[in-house]
C-alpha cells in the first residue's frame, strides 16, 4: 500500500511541474503577442526582429504572403494610430505553441493604403537552441 501511495505521489509531482511549465509557455507568449502589437503601434521593427524566426512568413487575409525581412520594412513603413491584440488563447506542445487572438488596427499600412481592420490571427512559436522564443508563422483572416 505504501508503494501506491509513493508511486501516486510522483504521478502528482509530475503533472504539477509540467502544469506549471504549461503556465510559464502561457505567459511568455502572451507577453511576447503583447510587445510585438506595441512594437507595432509605434513602427518599431527593430523590436519586433528578435522576436521572428529568420524563415518567417505571414499570410494575410487577402492571401498575400511576407516573409520576415518584408514584414520588418512593412511595419517600418506603417503608421498605427491603434494596434491592440486581445482574446488571446495559448496552446503549448514542448517546444512549439499556437496563440490564437484577435488584432484590430488603425492607420496606414507600409504602402500608405489606409487600414482600419479587425482580424482573427494564429501565430505558431518555437523555442530556438538557444531558449528564445521566435514566432515562425502568422496567419491572419478578416473578421466580419
Amino acid at each position: 500500500m505504501k508503494k501506491v501511495f509513493v508511486c501516486l505521489a510522483i504521478v502528482l509531482t509530475t503533472v504539477a511541474i509540467q502544469a506549471q511549465k504549461g503556465g510559464g509557455v502561457d505567459k511568455t507568449i502572451m507577453d511576447l503577442e503583447q510587445k510585438w502589437a506595441q512594437a507595432q503601434k509605434a513602427s518599431d521593427a527593430d523590436a519586433i526582429a528578435p522576436m521572428l524566426a529568420d524563415n518567417f512568413a505571414i499570410v494575410f487575409a487577402d492571401g498575400k504572403v511576407m516573409n520576415k525581412s518584408q514584414a520588418l520594412d512593412d511595419t517600418r513603413k506603417s503608421k498605427m494610430d491603434s494596434v491592440e491584440a486581445s482574446d488571446l488563447k495559448v496552446t503549448s506542445y514542448g517546444d512549439t505553441a499556437i496563440a490564437i487572438g484577435v488584432w484590430k488596427g488603425k492607420g496606414t499600412d507600409g504602402s500608405g493604403k489606409p487600414i482600419d481592420e479587425r482580424e482573427r490571427f494564429i501565430d505558431t512559436w518555437h523555442k530556438m537552441p538557444d531558449g528564445k522564443w521566435q514566432c515562425v508563422g502568422s496567419g491572419n483572416t478578416d473578421i466580419k
